[in-house]
Parts: structure tokens; sequence; C-alpha cells
């Protein structure tokens, strides 16, 4: 059933593990998605970013994504999540990841989005605070949940970007959420975007540990969340370089750290370079595996892009010669089927292993189900 992202969070808080949250950028990304916290009994958080709205929206060079594109878009996901995602046995949340603006929310809401990140960190701390309760205001009277960002992360990821970090506040952390009534709040201590974040990350537990005492100590509801948090695995980089890539000084957020963030604070997870990894491997794989599909008309152009880009860890560079599958889940041939199996079993060995390792298997009949209805009723009653 789909549902708001905070009864999940109070979940994950109250029994003491913290729900990975993954990015998607295609229909069969998202089924599989769904799929895999079916197997596991994890209630599951889908993410599509901004610019993934406006990619799944058949825009190639999403950068320049307008908001038409990112309406259009946040509907494809919106409706492959409910496809898949409306009748399952474990609650599912689409959320935006890293919403730009106002017109960003607003199209995801539209597209059936069930919860909103609002990424003002890079703005001055009281334009972030006006921005992100602008976007509680109209989130909430809809059941939306909303998360919030205090702190920079460096790296790229989906084009948000920052050279160096700034590390969160624990006493403006306290201000933001009493201000704004956010539901999440992203910090940094850190992680980083992107899958470049250098050897032997060293996490600071003692911020989310800072950030929690001090929301309690206010009597203040919020969960926190770890962004730039993929793990990048040693062993899938040195395939895809094994099948013609070449990417290189890819390295992630150890396990051990971000496991031991967990009782430090941290409720929510969010992953994406890991899928991107597994993803563009499993379409090497398959290609050098089945040589006669290099020439497929349906799906020999994603081969020919990744030939020309062998750098490039992200699936969407590949992609858009079969855009009616990433947008509409069509599947009009074997070959195309091909394709889309070796998609979501990438997925499904990224996502498998970090559900386990965040523990929130077995999890799912713990969440103390809302609808979008519901929410708001809850939300109007609490004055949020």
């Amino acid at each position: 059933m789909l549902v708001p992202l905070k009864p999940v969070l109070d979940a994950a808080r109250k029994g003491g593990y913290a729900q990975g949250a993954f990015n998607v950028n295609a229909v069969c990304q998202a089924k599989a998605v769904i799929e895999a916290h079916e197997t596991l009994r994890s209630a599951a958080i889908l993410q599509g970013a901004d610019l993934a709205n406006a990619f799944m929206g058949g825009r190639a060079d999403f950068a320049n994504g307008t908001v038409k594109d990112k309406i259009a878009g946040a509907k494809n996901i919106g409706d492959a999540v409910k496809k898949y995602g409306e009748d399952s046995p474990i609650p599912v949340v689409l959320h935006l990841d890293h919403g730009r603006d106002m017109e960003s929310v607003k199209a995801a809401i539209a597209g059936g989005y069930t919860s909103v990140m609002i990424d003002g960190s890079s703005l001055p701390f009281e334009e972030n605070i006006e921005l992100t309760r602008e976007v509680v205001k109209y989130a909430h009277p809809r059941g939306v949940s909303v998360e919030g960002e205090l702190g920079v992360l460096a790296g790229v990821e989906d084009h948000v970007f920052a050279a160096s970090s700034t590390y969160t506040n624990p006493l403006s952390a306290v201000d933001f959420v009493r201000k704004t009534k956010v539901d999440a709040l992203a910090i940094s201590y850190g992680t980083m975007h992107g899958p470049s974040k250098g050897k032997d990350v060293k996490l600071r537990r003692e911020i989310p540990i800072a950030v929690r005492e001090c929301l309690a100590h206010e009597g203040l509801d919020c969960a926190l969340v770890s962004h730039g948090s993929s793990t990048v695995p040693r062993y899938i980089v040195d395939e895809i370089n094994e099948l013609g890539g070449n990417i290189q000084n890819a390295y992630g957020i150890s396990l051990t750290e971000l496991k031991a963030a967990i009782p430090a604070g941290i409720n929510k997870i969010n992953i994406d370079t890991d899928i991107r990894l597994a993803v563009t491997r499993n379409m090497r794989e398959l290609f050098a595996k089945r040589p006669e599909l290099q020439k497929s008309e349906s799906i020999g152009g994603v081969y020919k892009l990744l030939l020309e880009h062998p750098e490039n860890p992200d699936p969407r560079a590949f992609l858009p010669p079969v855009f009616d599958t990433v947008m509409y889940g069509v599947v009009e041939d074997d070959d195309r089927a091909a394709l889309v199996a070796a998609i979501e079993a990438g997925v499904k060995e990224a996502v498998s292993t970090l559900i386990v390792e965040f523990g929130s298997f077995g999890k799912a009949p713990k969440v103390e189900v809302a609808t979008l209805a519901e929410m708001a009723e809850r939300y109007e009653k609490a004055g949020i």
C-alpha cells in the first residue's frame, strides 16, 4: 500500500533500525525495488530525484529539464509505483529527492509522490527555513511528509554540487525543526554525494547523537536522514572495468561506518550510486555474454552508448534509446525483455543487501500504516 514517509520512519526510530531509501530512474527499477522489499518483508522507500523526474519525462539532457518534463516524469514514476505498490502487502513510500523549488514539489505531489524533500541547504539559514516551511504548509494538508536539509554535503549527484561540506550544527537543527515542522531532516556528518567519496571515510557520529539529544530535550519529533551514503561496492566497480568500463577513484561509505550511525540516530539512509553501478555492470555483462544483442534493432543503441561512455556509471547515459521502456515499462520484444531482466537483477542485488544490513527486513508489519487522508487529519490536529 502507498503511505507517507512519517509512519515508516516512526517505526524505524522505535525499532532501532534504518530504512534504506533507493533512487529509481525507470519503471522496471521501481518494480524491482518493491519486489526486493516484499521478499524481505520490509517497508520500501523509493526515491525520484528532481532531475530524475525530468529524465522520466523523456528528457535525455535531464539537467535542463523543464517543469513540463518534471510533471510528466513524476506522473510516469507515480503511475509505476502505484501499479506495483498500491496492492503490495508492504508499506511503499514514493519520495522526492532533492526537490529544488516549490514547482518541483507541486509536480511531484501531483504525480503521486507521498513524501517530498526540499533542499534549501545552499541558502542562508533563514531563507532555508522560509522555503522549507512553505513546502510543509503545502504538503501537510495533503497528507504528504516533508524532509528538509541543514548542512551541506560535498560531492555531486544529479547536479547537486558542493566543493566542500558544512557540518550540521545541532542547535541550528533544533531551531530549524521547530520553525519548519518537517518530519525528517537530512544532516551533514561526513557523507558525500557521488561515487568518489574518498578512501576510509569516517563519519562524525557525534553530530547525529547531539542532534537527536537536542531534539528530544525540546520535545521535537523528527527523523534524521543520511544523504550521500552509497557503499560503492568494490567488486562491482572492478567488474565494470573488466567489461570495458573505466570507473576510477570510486570509493563509498563503509558498511561498518553506516551501521554504526544507526544507533547514533540515523533513521533513513539514501542510496543511489550502488544501484547505478550494479545496473551498469549488468548491462555491460549482458552485451558481453550475448554479443548478438550488440546489433539488436531494439537495444543496440544502448550498447553503442556504453561503448562511447566507459567512464560513466549512470545508466541514464545509456537508456535514452529505450525511453518507452524507461517511462512506461514497454517491453516489446525478447531483446528488450533481456535488458529489463538485467536491470531488475542489478537493482535487486544492490537493494537486497542493504535491506539486510540496515536491519529493516521483517519489519514491515511494525509500521502503523496511515493513508494520505489520515495523515492530513493528524497534521491538522497537531497544528502542523
